[in-house]
């Protein structure tokens, strides 16, 4: 998939990203929590709404993902710091909700083009950085390590770990691309947005998504997952497709 042009800042192996394995220790030493570690025991300090969506992940009894944090901060549109492990480093990713921007220390293109699908989610705290222009309106040097929302959760959807629906969207449903959407501004290969157009038409299943020319179980998956994201996505429980489908996701032979 294309991805929009993001401008180059900190470059790969900077000193001023912590080591992974001094900040696990960092992480270690702060735990006072007689449970044991892992980010359920770290995100306290949340809203209590951010923190209950987040321990759902914790709770299954594996690590919370990247598409999962980020998908919960947009919908409860709280901002926060996002510590993920990428590679031999910790990379901290602020995302600002309602502003639809992110702050990134690290190169953006070498962020989602090299290390997209190994993101680990290592810690979640408030955001501690003011959003662009609050503190001081006047343009400045930190501008340039901002960057747009939409394309970051874009190929998170598409290319990164997760490969099965998010919880708010899975289940029996038939689903179709919201009209106000503007699927030119998509970072998408042309024959993608003809698939997208497509959705706009016509209330799909994941199954009958699954069989259009050029997607499989997957690709439906990850696509209806990164129009979720972008708010274009109309999830219906009672259309008649989704009443007699079974959940393709749930239930295979």
């Amino acid at each position: 998939m294309n991805s929009e042009p993001f401008e180059s800042t900190i470059p790969f192996g900077e000193p001023g990203l912590m080591r992974a394995s001094a900040y696990r220790r960092y992480l270690d030493e702060k735990q006072v929590d007689p449970v044991p570690a892992g980010m359920s025991t770290r995100i306290s300090s949340l809203s209590p709404s951010l923190r209950a969506d987040l321990l759902r992940f914790e709770q299954e009894g594996r690590g919370s993902e990247a598409i999962e944090v980020l998908a919960a901060c947009v919908r409860h549109t709280k901002r926060v710091t996002i510590h993920f492990e990428c590679g031999a480093i910790v990379v901290p990713v602020t995302v600002f909700p309602r502003e639809r921007l992110v702050h990134c220390p690290m190169d953006m293109d070498e962020l989602v083009d090299r290390h997209l699908a190994e993101l680990r989610v290592l810690h979640v705290e408030p955001a501690m950085l003011p959003a662009p222009g609050e503190a001081d309106p006047s343009p400045s040097g930190d501008d340039i390590v901002h960057h747009p929302l939409a394309p970051l959760l874009w190929q998170l959807a598409l290319r990164g770990r997760r490969n099965e629906l998010l919880p708010e969207i899975a289940g029996p449903a038939a689903y179709r691309v919201a009209p106000a959407l503007d699927i030119n501004r998509l970072p998408a290969p042309l024959v993608l947005l003809e698939l997208i157009h497509r959705l706009r038409a016509h209330s799909v299943t994941l199954r009958e998504l699954s069989l259009w020319p050029g997607m499989d179980e997957e690709r439906a998956i990850r696509l209806l997952n990164a129009l979720y994201l972008q708010a274009g996505l109309i999830v219906s429980r009672s259309h008649p497709d989704a009443i007699n489908e079974k959940w393709f996701g749930s239930e295979r032979p």
